[in-house]
């Protein structure tokens, strides 16, 4: 394996060299869970996917943590809003995000841990850092001294001087540039006890004390959106190093999912669900979207972008299906030379979908000359590769065979009637007959491929958007 990934602190591209050989540790940023999901939110969690597919098929041992932000003050603020308990709230949303992950294939991660299940954590590291010299408590509060560390920005390049929180103010701080660790606390809050006095932990504190407590006080890889550069992860770097950790070796950012140019957010209410977006494609398909970009680029949102992605996808499940459907079967073959570099190129999909796209029209080439040996083969492939990317067809999460024998087989006498009509216009040079069966076909949702034993028929790939599995047959 040559993996390099764009590191955002070096801002190179950079070998990936594990702590522990055959061991990754990767800890991904996860939802605050004050609302639904939308397709923003999830990109992330399909990116990094990716790349955890492509360590766990070179046997790496990987350890993944996907924490979720379940105290903080937009979910405080939110509960407050609707009349309901701040953690029922939190609870809520966590199910629906865990939800969306896993209609859109991510696999869980290793372990999901809440903040509020590591307030002894924090406490900790907190005391290491006033006992360091870098937090100081103020009032029932406690605050990162960010002077104390001269190397703070260098993650995200921002000066000294420019620095904004972008955080309520404080009571006690020393310098508005300081960050809070622990909230003093407030009337109607929830709090915990802590030798400062009760209150509820920072934001930033929350994903260091926990990256510590399940990967140690360094691991590899620290994953997140690009939004969260600064000031969470530039905080969680400065709190951690002062702390005694080494921390992240390696930082990875997703671009954002954007309409009309700007991330999507609540605020600009411009959020499509999860559930919503699903109305109009299959799970795989929406998957497949979020994940065609390069996982750094910023991902312009538009019906048609979707839709086309969708068409895209249905073209490749479609040679899949038809293979299968003349072979027999197809195991899973291994990914092609030019697909795995493509991915060990800091995870490069439009690449690796290129050379899909190639092996897929290669194989359809074989299917048209009755290769079906060598189809078998191509189809293979490209399961392996859709597999790293997370949307083989044929795997059991997409795919649930069923028995429709009746119902095909009834369907099989229409289409061959419909084929026969078709064939027979062709015959009588009677085109404009022959090419309104094949459009009444297609409408059904119907391909016709014609091959050297006469047309195939397979359903499946068609402009249809719900969620029933391929099925197939042959045509006379």
């Amino acid at each position: 394996m040559t993996l390099r990934l764009f590191d955002t602190d070096t801002r190179t591209m950079r070998d990936f060299a594990p702590l522990v050989p055959g061991r990754a540790s990767v800890y991904l940023c996860g939802a605050t869970v004050q609302g639904a999901p939308h397709i923003g939110h999830v990109r992330s969690g399909v990116a990094f996917d990716v790349l955890r597919r492509w360590l766990l098929a070179h046997d790496y041992d990987v350890w993944f943590i996907r924490n979720v932000t379940d105290i903080e003050d937009k979910i405080l603020i939110k509960a407050a809003e609707a009349g309901r308990p701040w953690w029922e709230w939190a609870a809520t949303f966590e199910r629906a995000f865990d939800n969306a992950y896993e209609t859109l294939g991510v696999l869980p991660p290793s372990i999901q841990p809440r903040a509020t299940g590591h307030i002894t954590q924090m406490i900790e590291m907190m005391q290491r850092l006033i006992d360091r010299g870098h937090a100081y408590p103020s009032e029932g509060n406690v605050y990162f001294d960010v002077l104390s560390y001269p190397e703070y920005g260098s993650l995200s390049g921002h000066r000294l001087e420019d620095v904004a929180q972008g955080e309520s103010a404080g009571e006690g701080k020393r310098d508005p540039r300081d960050f809070t660790l622990w909230k003093a606390a407030k009337p109607g809050e929830p709090t915990w006890p802590s030798p400062w006095g009760p209150g509820r932990p920072g934001w930033h504190l929350e994903c260091s004390a926990m990256a510590e407590f399940y990967l140690g006080p360094e691991f590899d890889i620290h994953c997140g959106g690009m939004d969260l550069v600064f000031p969470h992860h530039e905080n969680e770097i400065a709190q951690s190093k002062c702390a005694g950790d080494g921390f992240a070796g390696y930082w990875l950012h997703n671009g954002w999912v954007t309409m009309g140019g700007e991330k999507m957010s609540k605020s600009l209410g411009n959020v499509l669900s999860v559930p919503n977006v699903l109305k109009h494609v299959r799970a795989v398909e929406l998957r497949f979207y979020l994940g065609s970009a390069h996982y750094r680029s910023k991902l312009e949102y538009s019906d048609k972008a979707l839709h086309d992605a969708a068409q895209s996808y249905q073209r490749i499940e479609a040679f899949v299906h038809r293979t299968v459907d003349r072979a027999g079967e197809v195991p899973v073959g291994k990914w092609t030379d030019a697909f795995a570099a493509a991915i060990d190129d800091d995870l490069a999909v439009p690449k690796a979908l290129a050379e899909i796209h190639h092996v897929v029209h290669e194989g359809n080439k074989a299917l048209e000359a009755g290769a079906i040996d060598s189809a078998r083969d191509l189809a293979g492939q490209v399961r392996a590769m859709l597999g790293i990317l997370g949307v083989d067809p044929l795997d059991p999460h997409w795919f649930t065979p069923r028995d429709s024998s009746a119902a095909l087989g009834a369907l099989d006498v229409l289409v061959r009637a419909e084929l026969d009509r078709r064939q027979q216009a062709r015959a009588d040079k009677d085109w404009a007959s022959a090419d309104a069966a094949r459009d009444r076909l297609q409408a059904a949702g119907i391909e016709v491929t014609d091959t050297q034993n006469g047309p195939e028929w397979a359903l499946g790939a068609a402009p249809h958007t719900g969620p029933d599995a391929s099925q197939s047959g042959k045509a006379g």
